[in-house]
């Protein structure tokens, strides 16, 4: 083997791996039995984290950035004139075991472009897993980005093989796909990730009845959508994001700001990119109504198409709601504290859990891991009361006053840029 020339094809196709963002891996529960490699157990990427804060590391490359189709948005687009490599199947194998063996890594995410056709791309990915699984006995995380246009058949195979499968949606809308990537239908998307859900349920029957049935990618399916490449608003965004977790179940939807490389009428200027903080209120968003119960129409709706990107969307709706304020955290129950601006999930658990043995006041609060900079204005406990003088407009600003950090002064400078 060319070692140096794999070098080479390594250095291209990581580096054109680093605009897909959904490699996070939690989920999978694919144990070693002590006669392989790798356990992906409990775990979740190059680097990801798991839902328990745990940081994973994988091999995270591109097949191949040939590809048929011109997408404007896309960097491995077949108009762009960049450096063109593939690997073979056994060199991303090899890759994948040396890398491991090194304890660089402790899993693969693989994707690619599309060469000659869907088919013929997405053998190849499937041939990668197979031959990791049953040749090799690896037992790591391997997550594949499925070819739109590929048959069920292939798509059953790879969810045999794969923690986890995904299929981009690219584009939020149907306009924005037929502007910048003519060639493609949003259907051409869709009708995979059924196919993954339906063997997702499937296999779960199957599993109750006949408990040495083979799991089809256990850590689920997941998706991403560039933003920014077109004119849509956030609500266009969330409405397709909530559309995908209702209908086909995902584990996760990702947001990609769009980084603008090229000149071109229909896309945004050269220099110009989304802000991270888009992204970052994008995701807020996306755990309101995932684990807040919030729900999307009332953080985004026509009134409102847009997040305010100076605060995140749960003070926003707060502010937008002051009648629901303030709550008495020592009377009110779990799913109205979960509201109140500053106060998680498990903080909100830990609450009800508290109050059992005491009236809660802001010292014990603050112990408890609530952002008290903000939810002290939301809220009522021992000894303390909150003033109903100020409008919401006068404690937006005060707040954000109040809780200028290093963090909060970067999402300023990406504002000031934007």
């Amino acid at each position: 083997m060319n070692w140096n020339r794999l070098q080479e094809k390594l250095s291209i196709l990581a580096d054109a791996a680093k605009y897909d963002v959904s490699c996070s891996s939690s989920g999978s529960k694919r144990k070693n039995n002590n006669k392989g490699l790798g356990d992906s157990s409990g775990m979740g990427i190059c680097h990801t984290y798991t839902e328990d804060g745990r940081c994973v590391s994988l091999l995270k490359i591109l097949l191949t950035n040939h590809c048929i189709y011109d997408c404007l948005y896309c960097v491995s687009r077949k108009s762009n004139d960049i450096q063109r490599a593939a690997f073979t199947v056994d060199e991303v194998v090899e890759l994948t075991i040396n890398f491991y063996r090194r304890n660089y890594i402790e899993g693969l995410f693989l994707s690619s472009g599309i060469f000659k056709n869907a088919d013929f791309t997405m053998e190849r990915l499937v041939k990668v897993a197979k031959k990791l699984r049953i040749e090799h006995k690896f037992n790591g995380y391997i997550h594949l980005k499925t070819i739109p246009g590929a048959s069920d058949e292939l798509m059953q195979e790879a969810g045999l093989w794969a923690d986890r499968l995904s299929v981009n949606i690219e584009l939020p809308t149907k306009e924005g796909l037929k502007l910048l990537a003519p060639d493609k239908k949003h259907e051409d998307f869709l009708k995979p990730m059924k196919t993954i859900s339906q063997s997702i349920i499937q296999n779960k029957e199957e599993k109750k009845i006949i408990k040495s049935a083979p799991q089809f990618t256990p850590a689920g399916q997941s998706s991403q959508m560039i933003i920014g490449a077109t004119n849509e608003s956030d609500l266009d965004i969330v409405k397709t994001s909530t559309f995908l977790y209702k209908k086909y179940n995902l584990k996760r939807v990702y947001y990609s700001g769009y980084v603008p490389v090229l000149e071109d009428d229909k896309l945004p200027s050269v220099g110009t990119p989304v802000p991270i903080v888009r992204e970052n209120r994008l995701y807020q968003t996306d755990w309101l109504f995932r684990f807040y119960e919030f729900d999307p129409s009332e953080i985004v709706n026509e009134t409102y198409p847009n997040l305010d990107l100076e605060i995140d969307p749960k003070l926003s709706w707060a502010l937008r709601h002051r009648e629901q304020f303030p709550v008495d955290v020592n009377k009110a129950d779990y799913h109205t504290i979960l509201r109140i601006p500053g106060i998680g999930v498990k903080s909100a658990k830990k609450i009800v859990a508290a109050r059992k043995f005491g009236p809660l006041d802001m010292a014990k609060l603050k112990k408890l891991g609530i952002a008290t900079n903000r939810a002290k204005h939301f809220i009522v406990c021992h000894n303390h009361l909150v003033s109903l003088d100020m409008d919401s407009l006068q404690l937006r600003n005060l707040i954000l006053q109040s809780g200028k950090s290093k963090y909060q002064q970067n999402f300023s400078n990406q504002l000031s840029l934007f």
